[in-house]
């Protein structure tokens, strides 16, 4: 069973872009989430280095539209990435050095993240952006 679905209900930005992103997003922890509970700590550290690389990938294309086209909410959201990015790459070297795991609670932290994060911050951004002509 998956952790998080992605719908257009609760999550679309109606940036295309963005919410493809997104939706690769939740593969990406929904495999994680896969290999936290096989207990595969191998595809467990594979599996992370890919997700947080796919979101810093992300947050670095949705700054990029922020400041292409003005958004004046672009610090605050940035100041959001930035504190996610900082959690998730220090849980990324403790990992990798033996000093921590990932478990379902960090899954379930990164669900918590997603659920609060999209519908009320990132869909802000959405009408802004297509009135900037970006669909």
């Amino acid at each position: 069973m998956p952790l998080i679905t992605w719908t257009r209900e609760q999550f679309a930005t109606n940036v295309s872009a963005h919410d493809a992103e997104h939706q690769e997003i939740f593969r990406l922890l929904n495999v994680l989430g896969d290999s936290v509970a096989s207990g595969d700590r191998a595809a467990v550290g594979r599996d992370l280095d890919a997700l947080i690389a796919y979101v810093a990938q992300h947050f670095a294309a949705e700054e990029a539209n922020f400041e292409s086209y003005g958004y004046p909410a672009m610090p605050g959201h940035k100041v959001e990435h930035d504190k996610l990015v900082a959690t998730a790459l220090d849980l990324q070297k403790k990992f990798h050095a033996g000093e921590a795991d990932v478990t379902a609670d960090t899954a379930a932290f990164l669900v918590d993240w997603l659920t609060n994060h999209i519908p009320k911050v990132d869909k802000l951004y959405g009408s802004f952006l297509n009135e900037k002509g970006v669909n």
